[in-house]
């Protein structure tokens, strides 16, 4: 039986990936370097910032530091036009509060950022527990997160469900004993997600109500 649902936010919950790749080519302009392709940008996203950059920008550690200063600068003048909720998601997340799913947020995004999302798009009131890049956690794939979340909410594994739209979400969850649902709609191919052995793999939010039914 599930009981309780840890979501990644970026590519799961809000479409960012265009609002972060065009702010990383904004970036790596100002830096005065030629942009990563685009697909190097978006196979790192769900990592944290300074380690997306690395992986995904091809940066040496101290340029990436560097690098993430200025994205930071930018990310709400430059991402905002380009960010959407997912379709259902709103009102799936109310369906399942309303059924006594206890949710909560495991995400590599910063505190101040994704604050700003949640009340764009009135999402705070659903989670129980939010983490982020700011938690003081180890970075995903490390289970850590979602351990932490597991002993706050007191959640047993067995009653939980981590969902999110990248191997880095994914190997989280398996890393704590959670069952895994992988969203085909965000950053990584469904390919890519069912490499990694996930429970369920789902093409679009609200299928999500008929897992935990």
């Amino acid at each position: 039986m599930t009981k309780n649902l840890i979501f990644d936010f970026d590519g799961t919950l809000v479409d960012t990936c265009e609002g972060i790749v065009h702010t990383e080519m904004e970036t790596f302009r100002r830096l005065g370097l030629p942009a990563p392709p685009r697909e190097d940008i978006v196979g790192a996203i769900g990592l944290p910032l300074e380690l997306s950059l690395e992986k995904g920008g091809g940066l040496d550690r101290q340029t990436a530091v560097r690098a993430a200063a200025i994205y930071r600068s930018l990310f709400n003048e430059v991402a905002a036009p380009h960010i959407t909720m997912f379709p259902g998601v709103y009102e799936t997340l109310e369906s399942l509060r309303g059924r006594g799913l206890r949710m909560a947020i495991a995400t590599s995004r910063g505190t101040d950022s994704l604050g700003g999302l949640l009340d764009a798009f009135n999402l705070r009131q659903f989670f129980e527990l939010i983490l982020t890049a700011g938690s003081g956690c180890a970075p995903k794939p490390s289970p850590e997160m979602v351990l932490r979340i597991l002993g706050t909410l007191h959640f047993d594994p067995s009653e939980t469900i981590v969902v999110g739209d990248t191997t880095f979400d994914l190997q989280m969850g398996q890393g704590a004993a959670c069952r895994v649902c992988g969203v085909s709609y965000g950053n990584h191919s469904r390919e890519r997600l069912a490499s990694v052995g996930p429970d369920y793999i789902i093409d679009a939010f609200p299928e999500l109500s008929g897992i935990v039914a």
